[in-house]
């Protein structure tokens, strides 16, 4: 199957949508813009981090370009086309230098984010393979620790070459050792370990310092607590500060500002386990949430009409707070339509979660003029009903998706959070006999497969619940309406798994590049595998063309039943860590068929002919004027390249930014050699 240059290119057309906010900004009071705003600060600072957590070359991009576009205006850099600004710096030049041979390559593993030769990160040192990741992995569980704040780099021991050690590094504003958070080198398994702190010190600071200026305007006792614990975690790289933080979060019911920061996501991390830093700020959009919160109060019902059944359900539901925002500011590699967190197991599981629901996200980026692969009928359905039916799907996945299902475990005492000797598996009849054991939790358990499969489990709840009429009436759609909205949720969500998601698979490896995607395209396997003329994918036009249906009348009998049948598998195996019965599941349900009815692998080529490139968006920025009223202004750009590019610079003025990026990437250049790219 031949490989898509257009995957690894932006066209000159690539569309740019703003974000709009003002009016949810402009409703705020004085202090809560300036919460806002050093908020926003906290975050976008941070938010640099994601280039050095990305590939070896990419801070030194973004500092290249930074120092280019601070050095001219936008209007006399077309004039010149580049030669003063480029020649102007001579450090501007020795960073083109450095990574003109890679910036625009597409060779080998440089297409996608993995370990050795599958791909490219910079979690781990360029010498580090899926099998040093699966050894950190149990030092780790071995010291009861999590690594979502963390890289690991491997060198050769000087004293015995064939002793390797590894030294994890925390994120931290701090760079000496703590022997309450580091640890000297100690011998695992024949190879040396150390945690050692200090990693991103310097853009840390920037991300302590705008918390502090933000927590003199938080306007309860747990924003302070909140942010205070989050500044001890920035200041220390202890993890459980960080939790702590999380913790009194959920506590903060219904705040006007909403925000959330840390090393969150672990999606691009071939390992599954490290977070990528993120941060938001968020106005509450009222009336959405006011639908959301009927959803919350009525959780308990919907929960007991799941398939799995109350054993490997929580005990209790802790009922989260479920709001609907307008994005001020999302820094991080891409901006979801919903966020359920925190992401910690222990406190998801026992204490609570939040889910938020993006609703200035939503519509902006469900704008499609042509929909491919689909009738005109179904075209005309997606255009009237896929932002509402895609609320709803938001609604169910965060809250009643990742927010419901029990992790069975033992705990260090030896007693387990459920009847050992009574709990049957539903799918074998027997009593349960595998559990999470003391030290493994699911990330570390289910690793580099866990988000996909998650997202997948949260996706197919929302397919399977959205089919309750009473959950369409909480978000104000009854009769016919509801039964098409019901519709044009399956139709949007399979589609998705068929004009989408293969975009985000990569044949050379058959690595699925994208959790959600996959996560879409499983479920599309899924319904087609449940036969009765339900889902339909046919090729219309001999290598052209493909042609997607759903018999709606079977929705509510073959798709409801299919779905049940594959959730019970999904949670069960999730509950139990049965990890290796989930892999074999899964992974089937993922192959990518050359041949057959379906034959994916060819018709990939068909999807990416009729692919749309990807949205980017462009954000505000906020600014505190300098006469000393602490007055903050609103700043939107245009929606065009000229915009997106004034709206960076004017987030980062100063020539400093660049070089703490360069300064980064010289530290980490002896582990990511950028020769070997």
């Amino acid at each position: 199957m031949s490989e898509d240059i257009s995957l690894f290119t932006l066209p000159n057309t690539q569309p740019i949508i703003s974000l709009e906010c003002e009016t949810a900004f402009n409703a705020l009071t004085k202090n809560e813009k300036l919460y806002a705003h050093y908020l926003s600060q906290a975050a976008w600072n941070g938010g640099l981090i994601v280039f050095v957590q990305t590939s070896p070359e990419s801070p030194l991009i973004f500092a290249l370009l930074h120092k280019i576009f601070i050095s001219e205006t936008i209007d006399e850099l077309k004039k010149s086309a580049f030669d003063v600004g480029v020649s102007e710096d001579e450090i501007t030049v020795n960073i083109l230098n450095k990574i003109q041979n890679i910036i625009y390559s597409i060779e080998g593993k440089l297409k996608s984010l993995g370990l050795g030769e599958k791909g490219v990160t910079t979690y781990f040192s360029a010498n580090c393979t899926d099998k040093d990741a699966e050894l950190i992995n149990e030092f780790m569980q071995s010291k009861g620790l999590e690594s979502y704040n963390t890289r690991c780099f491997k060198t050769a021991n000087k004293g015995n070459e064939n002793t390797d050690v590894y030294e994890i590094r925390l994120a931290s504003v701090k760079t000496d050792n703590d022997p309450n958070i580091t640890l000297s080198e100690e011998v695992f398994k024949n190879a040396k370990f150390k945690i050692t702190r200090g990693d991103y010190s310097k853009l840390l600071i920037s991300v302590v310092d705008n918390l502090q200026k933000a927590k003199e305007y938080a306007v309860n006792e747990i924003e302070k607590n909140m942010l205070n614990k989050y500044i001890e975690h920035f200041e220390s790289g202890s993890l459980q500060d960080h939790k702590d933080g999380s913790r009194f979060w959920i506590k903060d019911k219904g705040p006007i500002i909403e925000t959330y920061i840390g090393f969150i996501e672990n999606y691009r991390d071939p390992a599954g386990q490290r977070g990528e830093f993120e941060g938001f700020v968020a106005m509450v959009n009222k009336e959405m949430s006011k639908k959301f919160a009927t959803l919350v109060s009525s959780a308990e019902k919907f929960i007991s009409r799941l398939p799995w059944g109350k054993d490997f359900e929580k005990d209790e539901f802790l009922r989260p707070d479920f709001t609907s925002l307008n994005v001020l500011t999302f820094s991080g590699s891409g901006i979801p339509s919903g966020i359920n967190i925190p992401n910690y197991d222990e406190i998801r599981q026992s204490e609570g979660f939040k889910n938020v629901s993006l609703g200035n996200v939503i519509p902006a980026n469900m704008k499609l003029e042509v929909i491919p692969f689909l009738s005109e009928h179904d075209q005309t359905l997606m255009n009237t009903y896929r932002i509402d039916s895609f609320e709803v799907q938001v609604g169910l996945h965060e809250l009643l998706g990742h927010g419901t299902g029990k992790l069975l475990w033992k705990s260090e005492s030896g007693s387990h959070n459920f009847n050992i000797g009574e709990v049957k598996n539903p799918l074998t009849g027997e009593l349960v006999n595998k559990f999470f054991l003391p030290g493994e939790t699911y990330d570390s358990k289910f690793g580099p497969m866990g988000s996909s499969y998650e997202e997948c489990r949260a996706e197919a709840v929302g397919l399977y619940l959205c089919l309750e009429k009473d959950v369409l009436r909480i978000f104000g759609h009854e009769d016919s309406k509801a039964d098409d909205l019901i519709y044009v949720n399956w139709l949007s969500l399979l589609w998705t798994g068929c004009a989408k998601a293969l975009e985000m698979y990569q044949p050379s490896t058959k690595k699925w590049l994208q959790a959600h995607c996959q996560a879409r395209y499983v479920l599309l396997r899924v319904c087609l595998e449940a036969g009765n003329d339900f889902v339909n994918v046919i090729e219309s036009e001999p290598g052209k063309n493909l042609l997607l249906t759903i018999n709606r009348d079977k929705i509510l009998t073959i798709g409801k039943q299919a779905i049940r049948d594959f959730l019970i598998k999904l949670q069960v195996y999730k509950s139990t860590g049965d990890i290796e019965a989930a892999r074999e599941m899964y992974e089937r349900y993922s192959e990518v068929p050359e041949t057959g009815p379906h034959p994916w692998a060819r018709w990939r080529d068909i999807i990416l002919a009729h692919k749309e490139p990807r949205k980017i968006f462009v954000q505000a920025n906020t600014f505190v004027n300098g006469t000393g009223e602490n007055e903050v202004q609103l700043k939107n750009y245009e929606a065009n390249f000229a915009g997106l590019i004034q709206s960076w610079i004017e987030r980062f003025p100063s020539a400093d930014t660049s070089q703490t990026l360069i300064e980064l990437w010289e530290n980490d250049k002896q582990h990511f050699p950028l020769e070997n790219h």
